[in-house]
């Protein structure tokens, strides 16, 4: 069964558009959340504690930093080479 990915993005952020480029590479489907929407960033901190994109949720884990901090682990939870 698919893991279900959500993916919580800023415009013009690098390590978001990587995250987006690595899961569209590997064919996982995900949603995404724009942060810089009205009260996104504050419903992000105050569900996750953190309100800096990218912010990746698999199967109720909360990934944040950048894409390299946050793929290796990522890969594990998806079970991905």
């Amino acid at each position: 069964m698919a893991k279900a990915v959500t993916l919580y993005t800023t415009p013009g952020c690098p390590d978001c558009a990587a995250m987006k480029a690595w899961l569209a590479s590997h064919g996982i489907a995900y949603r995404e959340h724009d942060l810089s929407a009205p009260g996104a960033a504050d419903r992000a901190r105050a569900e996750f504690g953190v309100r800096v994109a990218p912010i990746t949720v698999c199967d109720g884990q909360v990934l944040y930093g950048k894409a390299e901090e946050q793929l290796p682990r990522l890969r594990v939870l998806l079970g991905v080479d």
